[in-house]
């Protein structure tokens, strides 16, 4: 599928779920500046309604320690002659590669936002989600069983 297919797909954001979030004080030490941050990427799949999920996972960690985790989940309706033309077989269902990456987009942008309101008013709201090249978290068209 190319590209252009891609910005073609009719969709609409329908639900945002909070996965996970935790703050572990316990593993945070404000002398030490060393902070790192990692980001995971899944997608989920509903045939009965045409739904797609990109969910997005951020730690921000010291000492291989995770001190906050949040995983939000985009849940995308998808219009029915758009999801007709992701199916390859019965089994699998085929997203393009730049629709995909669109989706996680979305999803990391509504990440940084509950990521901001979730912590305001504490030490830890200074931890903001940098930008991310989506292009490089997606890497090739997915395909979901």
């Amino acid at each position: 599928m190319d590209n252009k297919y891609s910005s073609k797909i009719g969709f609409q954001l329908s639900k945002i779920t909070t996965e996970q979030f935790a703050i572990i004080p316990d593993a945070y030490n404000k002398d030490n500046p060393k902070i790192e941050m990692s980001i995971g990427l899944k997608f989920g799949l509903n045939r009965s309604e045409r739904m797609l999920a990109s969910f997005v996972m951020v730690r921000f960690e010291q000492r291989n320690k995770a001190f906050i985790i949040i995983e939000i989940g985009n849940h995308f309706k998808i219009e029915e002659n758009s999801w007709n033309n992701f199916k390859k077989s019965n089994d699998e269902v085929i997203v393009p590669k730049g629709f995909a990456t669109h989706l996680v987009m979305l999803t990391v942008g509504t990440l940084r936002g509950t990521l901001h309101c979730k912590t305001e008013n504490t030490e830890f709201n200074s931890f903001i989600l940098p930008t991310i090249n989506v292009t490089e978290l997606v890497k090739d068209d997915i395909v979901l069983n």
